[in-house]
């Protein structure tokens, strides 16, 4: 009896590292200082030493249940571009530059391959952000996780100056709130989504002409990453007030998360196009359009609160930086919360 017959290949777990090294080796930043393979990632703080209080902003998350379609269809290939985002549009949100990330994937079998091609969608995430990958973990747990299935989770840590901290505490009636369009439904609301749609290989394949694509493609759309155009923003010399990253619990739980006491965020619904997947699930799930946006992002993936008369710089900014803004509603003076109209 050896560790192989137990269920744990080593020579697998060695094989998935060198696979995975090139797509790694894409993400490198000068300020990595160690190789991978170590154990642990070493990353310099010499070039943010002149910040005047230079402050970490860190991020964790995983990309929930998503991954189950990612099982049905055998495509592994951006779920790891979710992993990502998940955690540096948070980052990003508060205005920090993400510096660097670390994955953690279990798995019921290495497979080398698979795993290196979940990696490159993570390396590609950390590209779109422009953070390095300089760690991670892949745990082969036999007997806890079936042998086609596997876990992907993530933590990044980023940098701002403390004065740029985007907190809110500047928020104000009168404010206007500009979203950034989303590819689609993102990482967030999984389990109904599935609950909605038959899981089935031939109807994920199925192709919707309201869709332009087939369901699955529609579904497994990697979620959008702003760090950029976030970036732009500032570099456009805009003072973003508040700024919310529409994850799990939609407009209802994450708007208000931007705010600060005394200030009430409107939305606009008919502001800016609702994607066809959105309407789909309504339709097919006989979801209540509450409940839509209580779970959903509904087309919307970030939103921030700028002065009124940054609007055009800001909009202008978060297109040169490729991303699609619409301006959704405002702020105005009442309880902390949000009216979606």
């Amino acid at each position: 009896m050896d560790y192989k017959n137990a269920g744990v290949d080593i020579e697998a777990g060695y094989k998935s590292v060198e696979l995975m090294k090139k797509h790694i080796q894409q993400t490198m930043r000068e300020e990595v200082l160690t190789n991978i393979g170590g154990f642990s990632g070493a990353f310099s703080m010499e070039k943010f030493k002149n910040m005047e209080k230079p402050t970490l902003v860190s991020g964790t998350d995983g990309v929930g249940t998503k991954l189950k379609l990612a099982f049905l269809l055998d495509r592994h290939d951006t779920i790891g571009i979710d992993c990502v985002a998940m955690c540096v549009n948070d980052i990003a949100c508060a205005g920090g530059e993400p510096l660097f990330f670390l994955d953690y994937i279990a798995c019921g079998k290495n497979e080398p391959e698979k795993i290196a091609t979940i990696v490159s969608g993570v390396a590609e995430g950390c590209k779109q952000s422009g953070c390095a990958l300089i760690g991670g973990e892949t745990a082969e747990m036999p007997g806890f996780y079936p042998t086609d299935e596997y876990d992907l989770a993530g933590f990044a840590v980023g940098i701002v100056d403390e004065k740029d901290l985007i907190t809110g505490k500047d928020l104000k009636p009168g404010d206007i709130l500009i979203g950034m369009a989303s590819s689609g439904v993102h990482s967030n609301g999984f389990s109904l989504v599935r609950k909605v749609f038959n899981m089935k290989p031939e109807v994920l394949n199925a192709e919707y002409e309201c869709l332009g694509t087939t369901l699955g493609d529609a579904l497994l759309a990697p979620t959008k990453i702003y760090v950029k155009a976030l970036r732009s923003v500032k570099e456009a010399g805009v003072k973003i007030k508040a700024c919310s990253h529409i994850t799990g619990g939609g407009f209802y739980e994450n708007i208000p998360r931007m705010l600060k006491d005394g200030t009430h965020a409107v939305v606009k619904k008919d502001s800016y196009p609702i994607p066809p997947i959105f309407h789909m699930l309504a339709e097919d799930g006989d979801v209540e359009e509450t409940a839509m946006y209580n779970t959903f992002n509904m087309g919307l993936g970030m939103v921030v609160a700028v002065d009124e008369k940054d609007v055009d710089a800001t909009m202008q900014a978060i297109k040169e930086a490729g991303e699609e803004p619409y301006v959704v509603g405002y702020v105005e003076a009442g309880d902390k919360g949000v009216t979606v109209c």
